[in-house]
């Protein structure tokens, strides 16, 4: 909304502090005309205001004060608008901390001083000053944000009839004004309360796109493009002309109004399709013209086209012949500016000898361990996965050309698939080994981009294929040795790694396992790295190590590999301290590596182990502290005691029951009690996680615990908290297993609100698995118990089942489905099809299960006969009958 930023606040603070010609407080007279003294000389001291504050809060404090004086916003209104012998700055200030005492107060302002104040805004909003109009301006729309729009009444028709002012600052100052007002209260202008302005307005914008100034056809595309997405009706009904006048100012000389343009088409694109489609082909030239556009605020506008394209069902159609085009354009847009290399200068040739500033590494925020089931054809999926930001080139715009570039492709390689990489392998070849860094780090974003469409489509041979130089050499050779270092390694000597950290993590992890043959070559860049990267580019470096742990898993588990990667990893565990937060990407990383390293990381894990251990309990100490004496006590970082956990359970997977005797010589136990019941949920999902992990390696623990555990999971069952249900859920199946018989006390406890979950509409798919698999195993276990409901949960059970891959899990919730089925065969009659279809799903099931399975089916074909089985299976799809027809012979 507003011109200035809350950064620029404090500059305006420190010049009141130093220049503010400051004002005395008169009470009016008896015409209620209002006085003012001014102080002229800088750094005198007055009753309440004094401009040698010792810090910028004391000061704020003062304000504070001085707003429980109802005059005093009149004189801040009075140096805004009437001080013209002030500087602008000051006046500008002025405006601005009455801006701030509106939002804060204005409800309690005296009608006399909030009606003076509206007046001197209308009176000069065309000021002669760009910087007071702009401050009228946010001064306006803040007061009409706070529900003014209709107790101020004249605003509206007063700015619109200020738009057809000769005067070139009155009108552009209205528009102004208008404009922001349009981006804070779209939706109310848009309502019988206000008797739709819109209706109106509207119209009038339009008019001003053929406005001789630039500014004024800004502001008027500005105003409308705030209802294009909410399908105004007052602009519905104007949308032809509104489309033809933007085609009208495609080519503007004036950069704002093309960034404009581009933004009204991108969003037309999205609600209005049906109107652009028969120029799309004009549309498209003209976006590739603009993507290209010298200035990059346009360019990044038009860039979204792409984006927004890429989602519409006619994607492939219209865009397919202009790929060649595109692809180079998307490609180009993914280097470095130059100014983009100037700010990262430092990190590009100085990340080696400087050190980060402490004020330059963004807050990290660890996500808490969340377990989920593998699926045919891919790895982990997991539900919520809202984090998935580009974490980078964060000394430059958080959105930028680059970034769009690269996420536009990404988009349309999913979109065109085989089609797009006809187009970009060549290209990319070309950039992968350019002579230039920043075309050859273009290129590593690149690949990140396309990785997942490249895997997939082509496999680990498309892979080697790019990374070798010889063009003439045939897909799915030997590894290309040293090609993988050396386009990754010249990025990391000489690019900002930030970017390319990330393209490389997304190369991890699509490939996989097909990354094996380079593991030595991976991990030699990688601690390579290590000893060229200072403290920001260290945490996005643990990232990439975590990611390649877990993409190729026990493939990491060899000595040569473990003596590459462990020294440099214990030697930064070694050098930080238990209060650095440095501490959660590098407990993350280690959690992955220790997962993937199983027996290769016990001469690591007694200190690891022990560390984890007790920087749970310093934190579970300091809270409780914390909450007998909040005043003497500060509350404690949280996310110390949820990384440590994760690494526990990481430890606890890949070591099995190696971690046993860790366990027994520890108080973990009784501090995972405390975690399960913590108020934060995030440290209760990470102790639910590791709960499950204990109980599958050393249950001999975990057992006299568990009445104590029991109730605690059950309280947890809520899937408004997705992840701490989901680890909640997993762990009580894990606990089902190992208890066996012994579960049959606390089926109660859990079973309803497992069913609830089941049934329950949007779930998410990860949550459904999990529940199915903790339902089918407490079946396993107590079949007398469960199977009673078996006719509430079976058809939800079957179609959430059907897609994950044949695993143990899976193995055991089916042989408790069976199991159920056996002791209520009628739970399961109606929705009999959902069984056979979850049966099929089976890949290559054990034996016994196998056998399992062709009892229940040929019991109930012969159970309804031949003629009654052949009529249920005409319902089936082709191939659900051939797999059937051709495992289970029915």
């Amino acid at each position: 909304m507003s011109v200035y930023k809350h950064r620029h606040m404090h500059r305006y603070a420190v010049l009141l502090y130093h220049r503010i010609k400051v004002l005395t407080l008169l009470t009016p007279d008896e015409n209620n005309s209002f006085g003012i003294i001014l102080v002229l000389q800088t750094g005198i001291v007055i009753d309440l205001l004094c401009v040698r504050l010792s810090s910028l809060k004391h000061f704020l404090q003062r304000l504070e004060q001085l707003n429980q004086y109802p005059d005093f916003n009149n004189y801040l209104i009075f140096v805004l608008t009437k001080l013209k012998s002030e500087d602008e700055p000051t006046r500008s200030l002025s405006g601005l901390i009455l801006k701030n005492n509106v939002k804060a107060h204005y409800h309690n302002f005296p009608n006399g001083v909030s009606d003076f104040i509206k007046s001197e805004c209308l009176q000069n909003i065309g000021d002669s000053s760009p910087l007071i109009r702009a401050t009228v301006g946010i001064l306006i729309t803040t007061i009409a944000s706070k529900g003014e729009l209709q107790n101020w009444p004249e605003l509206l028709p007063n700015l619109c009839l200020l738009l057809d002012s000769e005067d070139y600052n009155t009108c552009e100052g209205a528009f102004g004004a208008l404009q922001k007002i349009c981006e804070d209260s779209a939706e109310i202008l848009d309502s019988d309360m206000l008797d739709r302005p819109l209706n109106v307005m509207i119209p009038k914008f339009l008019q001003f796109f053929t406005h001789r100034s630039p500014k004024i056809r800004s502001h008027a595309i500005a105003c409308v493009n705030q209802f294009i997405i909410s399908r105004t009706q007052a602009l519905m009904l104007h949308i032809d002309p509104f489309i033809e006048n933007l085609f009208a100012l495609a080519t503007d000389d004036e950069p704002e109004v093309r960034k404009n343009v581009c933004r009204a088409l991108v969003m037309l694109l999205e609600v209005r399709l049906d109107r652009l489609l028969p120029h799309m082909h004009n549309i498209i030239e003209y976006m590739l013209q603009r993507t290209q556009d010298q200035d990059e605020n346009v360019a990044l506008e038009a860039c979204e086209f792409w984006l927004t394209l890429a989602e519409q069902p006619v994607c492939k159609e219209v865009l397919c012949g202009h790929l060649s085009q595109l692809i180079p354009v998307l490609v180009n847009g993914m280097k470095y500016s130059e100014i983009d290399i100037i700010l990262l200068k430092g990190d590009i040739e100085e990340d080696e000898a400087i050190p980060d500033n402490e004020q330059d590494i963004r807050p990290r925020f660890h996500r808490s361990r969340t377990v989920a089931q593998q699926h045919e054809g891919d790895g982990i999926e997991e539900e919520d996965d809202d984090d998935d930001e580009l974490d980078d080139d964060d000394t430059i715009s958080d959105w930028n050309l680059r970034k769009c570039s690269a996420a536009a492709l990404d988009v349309l390689a999913n979109v065109f698939r085989d089609d797009l990489l006809v187009h970009i392998l060549p290209l990319l070849k070309e950039l992968l080994f350019h002579p230039e860094w920043v075309v050859k780090e273009s290129g590593i974003l690149v690949l990140g981009a396309i990785a997942e469409v490249l895997v997939r489509q082509e496999g680990a041979g498309a892979i080697h294929h790019l990374l070798d130089p010889e063009p003439l050499r045939p897909l799915g050779g030997q590894p290309a040795a040293g090609h993988l270092p050396e386009a990754f390694n010249d990025g990391a000597a000489q690019a900002d790694s930030r970017q390319q950290q990330a393209a490389f993590a997304t190369l991890e992890e699509e490939a996989c396992t097909e990354l094996v043959p380079y593991l030595a070559f991976i991990l030699d860049t990688l601690v390579y790295a290590f000893n060229k990267y200072q403290h920001k580019n260290l945490l996005i470096l643990y990232d990439a190590i975590g990611t390649l742990a877990d993409s190729v898993g026990h493939h990491l588990n060899k000595p040569e590999y473990i003596q590459m990667l462990m020294p440099p990893l214990i030697q930064k565990w070694n050098q930080l301290k238990d209060e650095d937060k440095d501490l959660f990407p590098l407990l993350e990383c280690l959690s992955s590596v220790a997962t993937a390293l199983q027996s290769g990381f016990l001469p690591y894990c007694e200190p690891v182990y022990q560390r984890c251990v007790n920087l749970v309990q310093k934190t579970l100490a300091q809270a409780m502290l914390h909450q007998s004496q909040p005043d003497q006590y500060e509350a404690p970082d949280k996310d110390f005691m949820i990384v440590a956990l994760d690494l526990l359970s990481g430890l606890a997977e890949g070591l099995g029951g190696t971690i046993e005797q860790l366990v027994a010589r520890s108080n973990i136990l009784t501090l995972m009690y405390q975690c399960m019941q913590d108020k934060m949920p995030e440290v209760r999902q990470s102790s639910f996680a590791l709960l499950g992990d204990l109980t599958k390696a050393c249950f001999q623990h975990v057992k006299p615990c568990i009445g104590d555990f029991m109730p605690i999971l059950g309280t947890n069952l809520n899937p408004e908290l997705i992840s701490v249900c989901n680890n909640a859920t997993w762990a009580i199946g894990e606990i089902s297993i190992q208890m066996g018989p012994e579960m049959q006390p606390y089926v109660a406890m859990v079973l309803h609100q497992l069913v609830e979950i089941i049934n329950r509409p949007n779930t998410p798919k990860t949550l459904l698995e999990n529940t199915a698999i903790t339902i089918g195993r407490l079946g396993y276990v107590c079949p007398q118990e469960v199977a009673p409901m078996l006719q509430q949960f079976i058809r939800p059970w079957c179609t959430s089942l059907r897609n994950i891959r044949d695993n143990e899990e899976k193995d055991s919730a089916f042989r408790g489905i069976c199991t159920m089925i056996s002791v209520n065969p009628g739970g399961v009659v109606q929705d009999f099809i959902f069984f056979c279809d979850a049966v099929a799903s089976w890949v290559n099931p054990k034996e016994d299960l196998r056998e399992m399975f062709y009892k229940i089916l040929h019991g109930f074909k012969n159970q309804v006969g031949e003629e009654n089985w052949r009529r249920f299976a005409d319902q089936f799809p082709m191939p659900l009958k051939e797999r059937l027809a051709a495992f289970y012979g029915v």
